[in-house]
């Protein structure tokens, strides 16, 4: 397997509004792709899409190797993880936070089977690389927004994703928090095993190096793709958000102002 995700002609409508529009888009092996877009741009519908959780209108989908159609999608998301906002809130509160991070094991909210002792050191290992193994044995509800965040990627690799997509992981953190999370992030994104990353967020500043790739999608289409360096540009940018920005380059990331 060489193409992690292969849009072709990808088209997605609904009550008779083109939803996505001539999407072609491929994730080789061994990148890690940021995706940029307004609300309303199309982001989630994409991610549902690389899910299976909707099917293309029109093209031809395949992820990890296989193309829609040909493929038992419950076997396929068991190698897909999905990071989101969203998934903290359907998690039980009082659970301990070794116990959220088990669960990912078999994509189940709450624990169900009794786990090993493999299990809890697995969920240390994951735990301890994403800096928050101080958190075991906590309960959940007592851990940040920004605690929970590191806890549901743990939670996620749990289940060894070959896929790892994280959803706007920084919504509702503060500068510090953030900054905290990134720098997990970035040293998952360097270790040997570490799954194909897809960091899809709003803010240009939050692209890190190690997302060396970039797809800017606007009303439901690729704006542009390619390397970080050549789309994150004031006159690239400029275009997409329709009015003049600037981009300037600090520690290897991106940082865009209104002059």
């Amino acid at each position: 397997m060489t193409q992690v995700i292969e849009m072709n002609k990808i088209g997605w409508s609904r009550d008779n509004k083109i939803i996505l529009d001539d999407i072609n888009w491929h994730v080789a092996k061994g990148e890690h792709w940021a995706i940029l877009g307004l609300n309303g741009s199309g982001k989630t519908t994409l991610l549902n899409m690389i899910n299976g959780y909707i099917w293309p209108t029109t093209g031809q989908l395949s992820v990890l190797g296989h193309p829609f159609g040909s493929v038992d999608i419950r076997e396929l998301r068991k190698s897909i993880g999905w990071v989101s906002s969203s998934l903290q809130e359907k998690l039980y509160a009082s659970d301990k936070t070794q116990h959220v991070v088990i669960s990912g094991k078999h994509a189940s909210i709450g624990l169900y089977d009794k786990p090993s002792e493999e299990d809890f050191e697995r969920a240390r290992g994951f735990m301890q690389r994403l800096s928050c193994l101080h958190l075991y044995d906590r309960t959940y509800q007592s851990c940040s927004q920004g605690e929970k965040q590191k806890l549901l990627i743990a939670r996620a690799l749990m289940a060894s994703p070959k896929l790892l997509i994280l959803d706007e992981a920084t919504n509702g953190l503060d500068f510090l928090s953030r900054e905290a999370l990134l720098s997990s992030i970035s040293e998952l994104a360097v270790g040997p095993d570490a799954p194909t990353l897809i960091f899809v967020t709003h803010h240009i500043e939050e692209i890190l190096p190690v997302f060396g790739q970039t797809l800017l999608i606007r009303r439901g289409g690729v704006f542009a793709k390619g390397d970080t360096r050549e789309v994150l540009t004031s006159d690239s940018l400029s275009s997409f958000f329709e009015t003049s920005v600037e981009v300037k380059w600090q520690n290897q990331r991106a940082w865009i102002s209104i002059p």
